[in-house]
């Protein structure tokens, strides 16, 4: 399956292909990187993408002590994708910058111990309150 996104002004752009899964995230990280209550991602080989444009990464340390790369236009803002130093190989895309979110298909929810009260987990996914593979919390 291929797919298409970019930011909100137009300067960055990508398209890629064959989309490996993903989900739902309710980190602290995701919350304030996304502005809202939780981020959604996408992932994929990073052979399988190419980015146009400038994107501006900031790093920080997840709580396993990976590096997080966020990636996002330095015109707009917009988020587009990150990378984390446990999955090499792997572009993070964020579903909210596909042209057809139809795309996304999420696979679980992440984190979902810390959702704020006001943005509740999705029903229906497998969800943990940490990273898997832990237990899942019940349904």
């Amino acid at each position: 399956m291929e797919f298409s996104g970019g930011c909100l002004c137009g300067a960055v752009r990508y398209r890629g292909r064959d989309p490996m899964g993903g989900g739902h995230c309710h980190c602290v990280d995701c919350r304030k990187a996304s502005g809202t209550g939780h981020g959604s991602h996408m992932m994929v080989r990073q052979d399988a993408i190419e980015v146009t444009g400038e994107v501006k990464f900031y790093e920080s340390p997840a709580d396993s002590g990976n590096t997080v790369r966020r990636g996002f236009c330095p015109t707009c803002g917009s988020a587009i994708c990150s990378t984390n130093s446990g999955m090499p190989g792997v572009t993070v895309i964020r579903a909210s910058s596909l042209d057809d979110p139809e795309v996304f298909k999420p696979q679980m929810v992440v984190y979902a111990a810390r959702a704020a009260s006001w943005d509740p987990v999705a029903q229906g996914l497998p969800a943990f309150d940490g990273m898997p593979p832990q237990e899942r919390r019940p349904s």
